[in-house]
């Protein structure tokens, strides 16, 4: 069978999740499936269960030591922002036991029907410049509603822990350190590292009220409506967290397509390659209307986002030089860290700035 059309669930593990799906007196037969795009972290595959299609979430075939961990993080954070203004895919059955599938952990979600816009284009908005930028706007819209979740009232109090922000410039180098134990691997092809994190540090604002954090909040987790303007769901939630809710707007703006400072290449034939979803300026706008958060310290997010996802990306390479990743995908990676070190040191040498937007 061509891996075109093998079937991304094994049998075995199709006898196993059915068994637990019956212990939770839940719908139990699984029928056809398929593999979906996205989701460079874990598996995603659409399966039909007892004629309804959802969405399965496992860790990949060579999963990373906290790749449980991440999922059982998302588990928590999707059950947690039941009910709430966040628009986010339902969470349907959680299995947080290891021992089930012998090794990895697994959730169902509901099947949301939207297109990412960092992956695909769609001739509703092709045809609309207002669309688009009303689109745009709505994802700092959404961004602005995680913030505000009360993490007390959800039951994630607990998550959060002083020093958020102290904690992130030594905790990524060492993220970046450890990828030099894999042969090939050379950190001096990250620019910028020793720089931006002395600026990082020199220059790290005082802590604000804790929210949610996404934790990868940019197009590509994001779901837009087919034909409205508006974000169906916000996905990808194995890197939430609860501390400054800044670092997401930066990550979003960091990565955010258009303008002279674009630091990741978004796909020819995607919505984000097309333009007109809105500037920096207006999503910082958007944000502060709904999240009411102080913007003056944006830059500092910024940079630290630049810095912060740069090294994470990276991993991908040095799992590639590992034997453990796809060349082509960890390649396209590599060249969007160097992008987002670049960004993120223009910021820092006081080349690039978007404090006055914010003000």
């Amino acid at each position: 069978m061509s891996d075109e059309h093998q079937d991304p669930i094994s049998h075995e593990d199709r006898t196993r999740i059915e068994a637990w799906l019956r212990s939770q007196r839940a719908p139990a037969k699984l029928g056809d499936a398929r593999r979906l795009s996205g989701g460079t972290q874990n598996v995603v595959i659409a399966v039909d269960i007892d004629g309804r299609e959802v969405v399965l979430r496992r860790p990949p075939v060579h999963p990373r030591p906290a790749s449980n961990a991440s999922l059982r993080r998302e588990m928590t954070v999707l059950s947690a922002l039941a009910g709430s203004a966040v628009p986010h895919p339902r969470l349907l059955w959680a299995c947080p036991d290891s021992t089930v599938l012998g090794r990895d952990v697994f959730y169902f979600m509901e099947l949301v029907d939207g297109f990412n816009p960092s992956a695909e284009s769609n001739p509703v908005y092709d045809g609309d410049p207002a669309k688009r930028h009303a689109a745009g706007l709505a994802v700092a819209d959404a961004l602005g509603r995680l913030a505000n979740v009360d993490v007390e009232a959800v039951g994630l109090a607990g998550w959060g822990k002083p020093g958020f922000l102290e904690r992130q410039v030594p905790r990524w180098l060492a993220v970046a350190d450890a990828y030099s134990a894999t042969a090939g691997y050379r950190s001096a092809d990250l620019p910028h590292l020793v720089e931006v994190s002395a600026w990082l540090r020199e220059n790290r604002p005082p802590d604000t009220p804790p929210a949610i954090l996404h934790g990868d909040y940019q197009l590509a987790n994001v779901l837009f409506h087919r034909t409205e303007p508006e974000v169906l769901a916000v996905v990808d939630w194995e890197m939430a967290t609860v501390g400054d809710p800044l670092l997401d707007l930066g990550w979003l703006l960091v990565c955010w397509p258009g303008g002279n400072e674009q630091a990741i290449e978004q796909l020819p034939e995607s919505l984000g390659a097309s333009g007109g979803l809105a500037d920096r300026a207006e999503l910082l706008a958007a944000y502060a209307a709904v999240s009411g958060r102080d913007l003056d310290s944006v830059d500092w997010y910024v940079a630290l986002a630049g810095f912060k996802l740069g090294i994470l990306l990276d991993g991908t390479w040095a799992r590639h030089l590992a034997g453990k990743a796809d060349g082509a995908t960890a390649r396209r990676l590599h060249e969007a860290a160097i992008g987002l070190l670049e960004a993120a040191f223009r910021i820092t040498s006081g080349r690039w700035s978007l404090r006055d937007a914010a003000l």
